[in-house]
């Protein structure tokens, strides 16, 4: 098997349209995980009233989605570098659709809600890593950027899909078990996204020229330390940067309701225009980062863009369509930059497992501060602690960036700032 492209030279490359093809599964199989993950935040305010949640309770539904991953999708990522994206990709998505019918059919006990979200969270950061560690493998060198923002513009559609589903499916809210059902078939769609990327996968190996998977043959834990400064401070500005967006997300609508007097639609509209910016200007930042390079320099401008935004909404009244399409353009800007980033400073045989451990970083950072901001809204009886709290990790965002720029643009860099441009014209003076 491993010397296919020797013994059968007279095989082609995948096509573009092949390519696209395995991009546009794995994608709708991220669409059912961010659907089920932010299927809870629409469901804040039913969820007080009903089951008498408070924030403390809420925060903890997505607090501890991450806790498992902060000890396991570091795990997750060697299982991918030794078994391969195909059966683990499988295992996860399996776990993330369970994890939504125990959340859905938990009879509204606040424990077995809770497990629910923990199995769902044991499936689908490491879901995540799988499909990244896929794009990597397909598109490196092939628009590589321009491929992880499109797979970002139709995962978010997930996510924008569950926050407007109090207006497309508004009679399912007159309960909170109805709209949890809808995440068990996200669910579904993401299982059957990958078996059929798996047969896709397979169909590649048997009749096109593929380059063969390099495996780790051995992991050893000291490599972790092994990875450039340039790896760490992605890793750092991630996770101040997605516990800046996805704790506040979970209580946004609320927020809104709250502080803003919004209706549970509106609320859900004005969060979700993060996504609608995300899903339109990933692919375009993308794009643009792999002709032009420059890709730390664009992470400081979206980090500049985060940091003024929570106080914003706390202390003025502005329109909020202002602050959230803000941050709509700095959701939309970093990600696409910062995770392709990783496949250029990563050999590819360790990829999975630079991803599994950049994710479980991030999961720290988005339990502790999900769990952090609940209570810190109850204790203080309101919201503002917390939004100070927000633009605290926008300022630690813009420093981390800074430091990567400080670390590609010097001697050890590894092409971040590079561009097709800059290589093109390289090769022609």
């Amino acid at each position: 098997m491993n010397d296919i492209s020797i013994n059968i030279p007279d095989k082609k490359e995948p096509s573009a349209v092949f390519r696209w093809g395995i991009l546009v599964f794995v994608s709708l199989a991220m669409f059912g995980n961010y659907y089920i993950y932010d299927s809870v935040s629409p469901l804040a305010d039913v969820l007080s009233k009903q089951l008498n949640f408070s924030d403390s309770n809420i925060g903890m539904l997505m607090g501890i989605y991450s806790v498992p991953n902060i000890f396991l999708v570091l795990i997750g990522g060697i299982i991918i570098d030794k078994i391969g994206t195909r059966i683990s990709s499988l295992i996860f998505a399996v776990l993330c659709m369970l994890g939504a019918i125990i959340t859905a059919f938990s009879g509204g006990e606040l424990v077995i809600m809770a497990i629910g979200r923990l199995v769902f969270g044991l499936g689908a950061e490491s879901l995540i890593v799988a499909i990244t560690t896929v794009l990597g493998r397909w598109f490196k060198g092939k628009q590589l950027s321009f491929a992880f923002g499109v797979n970002l513009t139709i995962a978010r559609l997930g996510s924008f899909t569950a926050f407007n589903s109090p207006t497309w499916a508004k009679s399912l809210y007159a309960d909170w078990h109805a709209p949890l059902l809808l995440a068990v078939g996200a669910g579904i769609l993401s299982v059957v996204s990958i078996i059929i990327y798996w047969g896709m996968d397979i169909y590649a190996e048997k009749n096109y020229a593929m380059h063969p998977v390099p495996k780790q043959d051995e992991f050893k834990f000291k490599e972790i330390f092994s990875f450039s400064s340039s790896f760490w401070y992605i890793v750092l500005l991630c996770v101040t940067f997605y516990s800046a967006i996805f704790p506040f997300e979970t209580f946004a609508v609320k927020f809104f309701i709250d502080e803003h007097g919004v209706t549970r639609g509106e609320g859900g509209f004005l969060i979700s225009m993060i996504k609608i910016f995300a899903m339109i200007l990933s692919p375009l930042f993308g794009l643009l980062s792999d002709y032009i390079g420059k890709r730390s320099f664009m992470m400081m401008i979206g980090s500049i863009l985060l940091m003024p935004i929570y106080l914003m909404m706390n202390y003025t009244h502005i329109s909020l369509y202002i602050p959230m399409a803000m941050m709509g353009f700095a959701f939309a800007l970093i990600p696409a930059v910062m995770w392709p980033s990783v496949a250029l400073i990563v050999e590819e045989k360790k990829l999975g497992t630079a991803y599994g451990l950049m994710t479980m970083i991030q999961n720290i950072g988005l339990a502790l501060f999900n769990f952090l901001i609940g209570w810190v809204n109850d204790f203080s009886g309101g919201y503002s602690a917390g939004m100070w709290l927000f633009s605290i990790l926008g300022f630690l965002g813009l420093f981390f960036s800074i430091m990567l720029r400080k670390s590609e643009t010097g001697p050890n860099g590894h092409g971040l700032e590079e561009g097709i441009k800059k290589i093109w014209m390289t090769k022609n003076t």
